[in-house]
């Protein structure tokens, strides 16, 4: 990052730090993506099995890695505050922090896998595979979350093709490991929807591997001496850093958990619908990544300015954001209303699944919309570090409104299971509004006017 001073410059300096975000979002998630397309080629009962899998683990994962992410702006404030001697030491306490989190949350799901599948209404085969799907993805749960934090501190310098290179080397890597793993090729045993969940662990390994690598040998941040001189454990810091981080990690999780709470619910449909839903939800997830990568873009260019004090240039990346990010997700809604035939055929070649995706598609295009205008916002108010409010936010729009809404239209409406789709419309339209009034708010007292 380094400071611009008229909107081209400024435009010139997004696209230069998104356009890498963005391929490194669509890479990390294509690898969930393929797991889902490639279960789902082995059979509608591994493709719900991994649904079911994905649907405890993401809200999860994205949760945590949430809480995780305060690493980006308190790096972005330091850097446009010119305090970069400070930032090696709040990274390493990061890493800290990362892996006894990842351990934590490890031995936790382990003893709690079995419970929460038993309260769910679906085959013993469908339990069996989300059950091992999970157990193979947490063996790679401490490499996910120090690659993250590492990640989070490359990006946050706005040294984003970096990220971009890493997914991009290790994305074929994923895609061969399920390849061998799901399908039983090159002598390796046939795991199904479980060899999905192999693969994702082997691969967020070796892309921790590799982003070590460049970190430690690479300039500029061979600098900053990341892996030089470790300090002690400070629970000063790391209770620093949660203060930012626990606000995000929730506020992901509760707008993440009740795309997870909407496939529990659709546990009451039969095998198809809940493979109908998840391929759906599957590549609508996909599109997202656009705002999402707009989002953490935002973070870090109105975290620089607000670190410098510059709250007039913070705005105008602001609502620079915004407009990008809504005229994206209109295309993306173009998308899926144009091409809903040849989405619903990349997941199933059976035709019930198939009809049943298509129906699913035309209600994702509703909230594409939404997210489109609710994730930069959060973006925003993460590079103010301003959270507490937003986590409040987020919790009555998703679990106050948009689920109680869904179970209403589900049960007592025609429209059935699609009714918890209106639902997700319904959450996060009511979520972007008042992060909406936040920002506002928040502008009008950093600037005063």
């Amino acid at each position: 990052m380094y400071e611009t001073r008229t909107l081209k410059e400024k435009i010139k300096l997004f696209t230069f730090i998104l356009l890498p975000i963005l391929v490194t979002q669509l890479g990390m998630y294509a690898m969930n993506f393929f797991d889902t397309i490639m279960s789902g080629k082995a059979g509608p009962d591994q493709l719900a099995g991994v649904a079911i899998g994905s649907s405890i683990w993401v809200p999860v994962f994205t949760g945590l890695n949430g809480i995780l992410m305060a690493i980006s702006p308190i790096v972005a404030q330091r850097k446009g505050a010119r305090q970069e001697e400070k930032i090696p030491y709040s990274v390493k306490q990061g890493v800290y922090l990362a892996a006894g989190l990842a351990l934590l949350i490890g031995l936790t799901g382990f003893f709690l896998i079995d419970p929460i599948l038993s309260l769910l209404d679906i085959t013993q085969e469908v339990r069996y595979v989300a059950k091992y799907y999970l157990i193979a993805l947490g063996t790679g749960i401490i490499p996910l979350f120090v690659f993250n934090i590492l990640r989070s501190f490359v990006d946050a310098l706005g040294l984003t093709k970096i990220s971009m290179i890493v997914i991009l080397l290790t994305l074929p890597i994923n895609t061969l490991l399920n390849y061998l793993f799901i399908f039983g090729k090159w002598g390796v045993p046939e795991l199904g929807g479980i060899g999905a969940g192999a693969a994702s662990s082997l691969t967020y390994w070796i892309s921790l591997m590799i982003i070590i690598g460049i970190v430690h040998n690479l300039e500029p941040l061979r600098h900053y001496k990341i892996f030089r001189s470790w300090p002690h454990p400070s629970l000063r810091e790391w209770m620093e850093q949660l203060k930012i981080g626990i606000p995000i990690g929730f506020a992901i999780f509760f707008e993440t958990s009740i795309f997870a709470a909407v496939t529990f619910f659709m546990t009451a449909y039969d095998t198809n619908t809940i493979a109908a839903h998840q391929a759906a939800i599957n590549f609508a997830s996909f599109l997202y990544m656009v705002p999402l990568s707009i989002a953490f873009t935002l973070t870090i260019a109105v975290g620089f300015e607000a670190g410098a004090e510059r709250y007039t240039e913070a705005r105008t990346y602001s609502y620079l954001g915004i407009g990008l990010a809504v005229m994206l997700s209109v295309g993306a809604g173009l998308i899926l209303y144009i091409f809903d035939d040849s989405v619903a055929e990349l997941y199933s070649s059976d035709q019930e699944v198939i009809e049943l995706t298509k129906h699913f598609i035309f209600y994702a295009i509703f909230f594409q919309l939404s997210d489109g205008f609710g994730a930069p916002l959060q973006g925003i108010l993460r590079g103010y570090k301003d959270v507490n409010i937003t986590l409040i936010m987020a919790f009555i729009s998703y679990w106050g409104i948009g689920l109680p809404s869904g179970y209403y239209l589900a049960t007592f409406t025609s429209l059935g299971p699609y009714g918890y789709w209106v639902s997700l419309t319904i959450g996060l339209t009511t979520g972007a509004l008042t992060l909406m009034v936040r920002m506002l708010y928040l502008q009008k007292q950093k600037i005063g006017s």
